[in-house]
C-alpha cells in the first residue's frame, strides 16, 4: 500500500513530517531519479531509491524499525538545531550516535529555557506529539519577577490576546517565593514559539527562569544532570506511542537491567564532564524553586 513520501519518510527517522515537507518544497528529495514534489506517494521496497541531498536514504527497515525515546535535560545556552553557523552548542551534541536512523527532537525550548526536551527516532511520533490537535500538556516551572494579584491570574486563565492569536495557560499554581521573585507552575496544550514568557510578558510580567518538568505523564528524570539524558523503556515509550493513536511496541532497544544502570551511570558521568562548557555559557542561576522535588542543580 502506498504512502505519502514525508510520512515513509518520517517514520524512518530521516525527520519530523514538517521538516520533510520542507525538503521536499526545497527540492531536496528524489524517488527513483525524479524531483519529488509535495504529495507524491511511494510503496517502500527493497529497489526503492529516495535520495536526499543527493544520498539514498533506507527507508524499508522502517517497517521493522523500533521505537526510541530519549529523556534529555536541556540546559540553558543550547540551541534546538543541529547546527549553528556561529559553532553554539546545540541539543544535539551530546546525544548517543545512530546507524540507519536520527534523532528528532520533539518540540524546541529557547535558549534561555532548560529543562525536559524528548527525543526520538520515530518521525511520525515526534509529529503527532508535537500537533496542537492532541493537546499534549506540557508543564513548565516558572519563576517570575514582577507584582501578581488576582486580576493577573485571571487573565492569564481566561486567556490574553498575543500576535499570533489568543492564548491561556491551562493550568497556573503559585509554588512559592517572596516579594516580586515568585515561583508558578503553569500548563499548557500547544508548544507556540516562547508562549509561555510572552503570556506573563502580556501582564507585565518578566519571566527570569523558566524550566519544563514534563510532557504528557513524562517527568523530568530525577538525578537527571543538565545535559544528561536517558532512553526510556518500553511502557513509557508506549505510553507515548498510544497516547497519540499509534500501535504499541512489543520490543525495546533499552539494555536489560543491569547493563542498564552502568549505562545510566557512564551517562551521567559523560554529562557532567562535558558539561563545563554550557555553564560556562549559561546565564547565572538564581535561588532554588521554592518546593521543587528535584534538588539535583536545579534553582
Amino acid at each position: 500500500m502506498s504512502e505519502k513520501l514525508q510520512k515513509v519518510l518520517a517514520r524512518a527517522g530521516h525527520g519530523s513530517r514538517r521538516e520533510i515537507e520542507t525538503m521536499i518544497s526545497a527540492g531536496r528529495v528524489s524517488v527513483d531519479g525524479k524531483l519529488a514534489t509535495l504529495g507524491d506517494r511511494v510503496e517502500p521496497s527493497s529497489s526503492l531509491k529516495i535520495r536526499i541531498d543527493g544520498h539514498v536514504v533506507p527507508v524499508s527497515e522502517s517497517i521493522t524499525e523500533v521505537c526510541r525515546v530519549l529523556a534529555y535535560y536541556k540546559p540553558e545556552g543550547e540551541l534546538c538545531t543541529r547546527s549553528d553557523p556561529e559553532g553554539r552548542p546545540t541539543v544535539f551534541d551530546r546525544l548517543p550516535k545512530l546507524r540507519g536512523a536520527r534523532w528528532i527532537a520533539v518540540g524546541r525550548l529557547d535558549v534561555n529555557t532548560c529543562g525536559l526536551l524528548l527525543f526520538t527516532t520515530d518521525g511520525e511520533l515526534a509529529n503527532r506529539l508535537m500537533h496542537p490537535s492532541r493537546e499534549v500538556e506540557r508543564e513548565y516551572a516558572v519563576r517570575v519577577f514582577g507584582q501578581v494579584d488576582d486580576e493577573k491570574i485571571k487573565q492569564l486563565s481566561r486567556g490574553v490576546q498575543l500576535e499570533d492569536g489568543p492564548a491561556a495557560f491551562k493550568t497556573l499554581k503559585f509554588t512559592g517565593g517572596e516579594g516580586i521573585n515568585q515561583w508558578y507552575n503553569v500548563t499548557l496544550t500547544e508548544g507556540r514559539n516562547r508562549e509561555v514568557r510572552r503570556l506573563w510578558e502580556a501582564v507585565g510580567v518578566q519571566v527570569s527562569r523558566l524550566i519544563r518538568v514534563r510532557y504528557g505523564d513524562i517527568d523530568l528524570p530525577k538525578g537527571l544532570p543538565r545535559g544528561g539524558y536517558t532512553e526510556l523503556d518500553l511502557q513509557p515509550t508506549n505510553y507515548l506511542r498510544e497516547l497519540v493513536g499509534l500501535e504499541a511496541e512489543t520490543v525495546s532497544k533499552v539494555p536489560v537491567e543491569k547493563d542498564r544502570r552502568r549505562t545510566k551511570a557512564n551517562q551521567i558521568r559523560r554529562a557532567v564532564k562535558r558539561h563545563t562548557t554550557t555553564t560556562k555559557a549559561a546565564k547565572p542561576g538564581g535561588s532554588r524553586r521554592p518546593g521543587s522535588k528535584r534538588q539535583q542543580g536545579k534553582p
